[in-house]
């Protein structure tokens, strides 16, 4: 179970735990995110959804951001955090960077895939526009146990 002393964080994060359980079930990899504005207001919420759109780029992370700047009418998030499950990829991690994400939360790492603090770590190349505050390991357990029962079934 999650740990974190501020129930805010858990909250929000036990919501982008209950979109990968969603995505789970649809044959989805699990990982969930959710989107605030600046005063703590949900914005956004989704799954991984690359199989149901027959689209590789439908990632929890792009989903979200898609639908918050079209909820504000605005391609900058400036301002508004983003809770995901799983440590985003280089891609997901480009694309919050480009539109302004003030923080970025999120549950475990990826040691395999992840682009923040694995693999390309996007937020650390000087060519990166504005870099998120970034706090992880948040229900780092619970995630965990999503992502291996998940990929665990797949190995059966």
């Amino acid at each position: 179970m999650c740990s974190l002393a501020t129930s805010g964080f858990i909250n929000f994060m036990k919501m982008a735990i209950e979109q990968a359980i969603i995505a789970r079930s649809a044959g989805e990899i699990p990982v969930g995110a959710v989107l605030l504005d600046p005063a703590g207001k949900v914005l956004a919420k989704s799954g991984n959804r690359t199989r149901e759109l027959k689209d590789p780029s439908a990632h929890a992370e792009v989903l979200v951001i898609r639908e918050a700047c079209q909820v504000l009418g605005n391609e900058r998030l400036s301002g508004c955090d983003l809770y995901v499950t799983l440590e985003p990829c280089a891609m997901c991690a480009s694309l919050i960077s480009a539109s302004r994400i003030r923080r970025l939360y999120y549950g475990a790492s990826d040691k395999k895939s992840g682009g923040v603090e694995h693999g390309a770590c996007i937020f650390s190349h000087s060519q990166t526009h504005h870099r998120p505050e970034i706090y992880s390991g948040i229900c780092e357990e619970e995630v965990v146990e999503l992502m291996t029962s998940f990929f665990g079934k797949l190995r059966l």
